[in-house]
């Protein structure tokens, strides 16, 4: 069916009947499993009145395709809609009930590359993922597959002008902090604790001008090495991190 997909694991069916329920057409989960995290998935299903299907584990196998392996379907996969629901970065700021924690993408152009933003993102517990609409990849079938599920569990939000998007975080209160290689000060001095938006360059060319200018503070990841730069997931994944020890809430998932 064009107009639906199937999505995977616990995490990322737990998120979408949270955050999108009507877009949750029908869940199956593998036959006979009666563990706390199904019976939690069940109530939250049943009161959001979406039908919870029993299934063969090897029907289950093939709905999740190429990564379909127990170990990754985790013994639950749901249909929903394809298409995207629009957010906001206000969708995402009116309900935090935590110091927000934000990645920001200045023109990302790797659909490789953004997947794994999105992973990185969603194992650091971060809020969003905000993106420029122009000059950047957007989210298309092969960053989907490459995000394995974080496209489903972290909002992404796509923004018309990205200075002015970091100027109304500002105005939020929200930190806007971004990662450059000729910045004075080092990511692990940095005060990382409160709302805070890690901003993060382009493969290759970095920060834009303006992008760079607008915001509040420059931070560097300290190379010990002969490289020179960093891959954008593999920087991510340091400054979130980072950001996440910081506010000594680093939990994980069982």
């Amino acid at each position: 069916m064009s107009d639906t997909r199937f999505i995977h694991g616990f995490h990322a069916i737990n998120a979408r009947l949270r955050q999108s329920a009507g877009s949750v057409q029908e869940i199956y989960l593998a036959a006979g499993r009666q563990d706390g995290r199904t019976r939690d998935l069940i109530r939250l299903a049943e009161a959001q009145g979406v039908r919870v299907i029993a299934t063969d584990p090897a029907r289950l196998d093939g709905m999740a395709g190429s990564h379909g392996k127990a170990a990754r379907h985790q013994g639950v996969v749901a249909r929903v809609a394809a298409a995207q629901r629009h957010v906001t970065l206000d969708d995402v700021l009116d309900t935090l009930a935590e110091p927000a924690l934000l990645l920001v993408l200045d023109g990302v152009q790797d659909p490789h590359n953004l997947g794994a933003c999105l992973r990185v993102a969603d194992a650091a517990g971060a809020h969003a993922v905000v993106a420029p609409k122009d000059r950047a990849v957007g989210l298309n079938a092969t960053a989907v597959k490459v995000a394995c599920g974080a496209a489903d569990t972290v909002p992404y939000v796509t923004v018309t002008n990205l200075a002015r998007s970091l100027r109304e975080m500002q105005e939020r209160g929200i930190a806007t902090i971004g990662a450059d290689a000729g910045a004075g000060e080092d990511l692990y001095d940095a005060d990382l604790k409160g709302p805070l938006a890690l901003i993060l360059g382009a493969e290759g060319s970095g920060l834009r001008r303006l992008t760079r200018e607008t915001c509040d503070a420059l931070v560097k990841i300290p190379m010990l090495g002969s490289v020179e730069s960093l891959n954008v997931s593999v920087a991510s994944g340091i400054c979130l991190f980072e950001a996440r020890r910081q506010r000594g809430a680093i939990q994980t998932n069982t």
